[in-house]
């Protein structure tokens, strides 16, 4: 799929989480405001943000495919990256607010009506948000989307929290029934307190895998190993490796490493191996920008060079530097 194809189908799913988001908001909102459970509302809140997030995703998708230019040499796909943050710092506030709020209704307790219709409204969010989620998952991971990803998670916890909340009004619409005398409103705000707990911990973890790559991390030890597994199987005229360097941005990977070959070789050929070498770390990694500074060996086991040595004589100890 081309690149223009990818961020395509990355806005559709985005914006499927923005419409979706939207009714949700508007449905718990008007509910919890009506039978007057500060868990709904909570939920509504928890909503918002997630509708907040789903259009920053569509915005940052969007950006995230421009090709790169000349003031942004190595593309936008950075972008991603700076919306999953401000997304995390979204979840933080409204954990704080919701806290606030149920603290508060757990003191100042009020009756709760129509719990029943509480009940109905959380089911439709946990269907909706499962169906959403799972797309964006599906996307997200396909086109190593943080932007999509991240919205995923949002929805995922919108899961949880609702069938958390359901359950408490459930039990308090049950217990009117069975034990009109017993008082349980206090479940109302137990649950929207499990709410801000939940969507806390995801926020921490969204802002872990954000600011990562903001921070230029290198990639993870089994995708280096994967290079470096590649450069070792290629051409045999191939002596070893040194300094490689590796960096995500959104799902852009950049690689780059010094390729050493028999000195004999001509340029032509050092270039078509180099050349070949690319296009086999390309099959794993589509996206990948790779650079490859070739060598000549002269066979003098440098200490950078000895890890990724490939020559026959490479149990040579090194060499001191002069």
């Amino acid at each position: 799929m081309t690149s223009h194809g990818v961020t395509t189908r990355k806005a559709g799913v985005a914006l499927l989480s923005v419409i979706s988001n939207t009714l949700l908001v508007i449905l718990k909102l008007t509910v919890g405001l009506v039978i007057g459970s500060v868990s709904i509302i909570s939920e509504a809140i928890h909503s918002a943000i997630d509708l907040l997030a789903a259009v920053i995703a569509f915005f940052a998708v969007r950006t995230s495919g421009i090709p790169a230019d000349k003031s942004h040499p190595f593309g936008h796909g950075k972008f991603e990256n700076i919306s999953g943050a401000v997304e995390a710092i979204l979840i933080f506030i409204a954990a704080i607010w919701i806290l606030y709020e149920s603290i508060h209704k757990l003191i100042v307790q009020t009756e709760l009506e129509m719990a029943g219709l509480g009940v109905t409204i959380m089911l439709i969010s946990a269907a909706a948000n499962t169906f959403v989620s799972r797309r964006l998952f599906k996307v997200g991971t396909e086109t190593e989307s943080v932007a999509l990803l991240a919205d995923a998670w949002h929805l995922r916890t919108d899961v949880y929290t609702s069938v958390g909340v359901m359950t408490g009004l459930g039990i308090i619409w049950l217990g009117k029934l069975v034990m009109p005398g017993v008082n349980l409103t206090w479940i109302d705000p137990v649950a929207a307190i499990f709410v801000a707990v939940l969507i806390t911990k995801a926020a921490w973890d969204l802002t872990a895998d954000s600011v990562k790559d903001l921070l230029d991390v290198s990639l993870s030890d089994s995708e280096e190993e994967l290079i470096c597994k590649r450069i070792r199987e290629s051409s045999k005229m191939v002596r070893g490796f040194h300094g490689l360097k590796t960096r995500k941005a959104g799902g852009h990977r950049f690689i780059e490493f010094h390729f050493l070959v028999d000195p004999d070789v001509s340029v032509k050929e050092s270039h078509a191996a180099a050349d070949k070498l690319e296009a086999d770390i390309m099959e794993h990694f589509p996206h990948a920008n790779i650079i490859i500074h070739t060598e000549p060996c002269d066979g003098s086991c440098l200490p950078d060079c000895i890890s990724g040595c490939l020559a026959p004589e490479k149990q040579k100890k090194a060499e001191p530097i002069s």
